[in-house]
């Protein structure tokens, strides 16, 4: 498989980034699908950050017949939960710790980076950012869920836990069922995290509405000074 985090998709909304958004693709995806993103946020008006969006490796997918697409990790089938890709997930919690790390070699420390995604994109975030040993600035998870809960209390770090994070989810979700995304927000609070829970009526996508609440969280929780 090739390893994607060499030569992301990066756009920058003005000269010297002072935060990093690394936002992750859903499954069969690619960094395309999101390139709007910086246009699609209300972002402070002067305030610099670099987006930065990888391509998953393109690996078989065993719930789609082995078909090779881009993919954070393998999916077996839709009992999501029960069989889960953990060598997979830690594969990619590795390509995000590169990018990650990448910043901070740029100039951005830890505490400015933003990891995000969308459905398989989220649930890396997610897996990924509660494992850090330095908090990030946010973790953003949009109709996903976390992966191996049933670990969480064992695998998260003290320092993690600060992290806010965005959840949202379509009442109407076929893919990944609201239940799904319910039952993760659960154990993160149960655990002690800052989550902000959001639901829409909507399908497996992502609508305005939704943009627009990321938008006033990312400028109340993230940069709201706006440095």
């Amino acid at each position: 498989m090739s390893h994607p985090s060499s030569n992301p998709l990066e756009i920058e909304t003005g000269a010297g980034p002072v935060f990093s958004v690394i936002w992750l693709h859903g499954l069969g995806a690619d960094c395309n699908d999101f390139k709007d993103l910086p246009n699609m946020l209300n972002l402070p008006a002067g305030l610099p950050v670099r987006f930065i969006l990888p391509n998953a490796p393109e690996r078989p997918i065993t719930l789609n017949g082995g078909m090779v697409m881009r993919g954070w990790y393998d999916l077996t089938g839709m009992e999501i939960v029960k069989q889960e890709d953990a060598s997979g997930l830690a594969e990619a919690s590795d390509i995000v710790e590169s990018l990650v790390s990448r910043e901070v070699e740029r100039g951005v420390s830890r505490s400015r980076v933003v990891v995000g995604g969308f459905s398989q994109g989220g649930a890396v975030a997610l897996h990924y950012g509660f494992r850090c040993n330095e908090p990030l600035a946010g973790i953003v998870g949009l109709s996903t869920y976390l992966p191996l809960s049933g670990t969480f209390v064992d695998s998260v770090t003290k320092s993690a836990i600060t992290t806010p994070v965005f959840l949202a989810h379509g009442l109407f979700d076929p893919v990944l069922m609201l239940a799904l995304g319910e039952s993760s927000r659960q154990v993160l609070e149960d655990n002690g995290c800052d989550v902000s829970w959001h639901t829409y009526p909507m399908p497996h996508t992502v609508m305005p509405e939704e943009v627009r609440d990321l938008s006033a969280w990312l400028n109340s929780r993230v940069w709201p000074d706006g440095s």
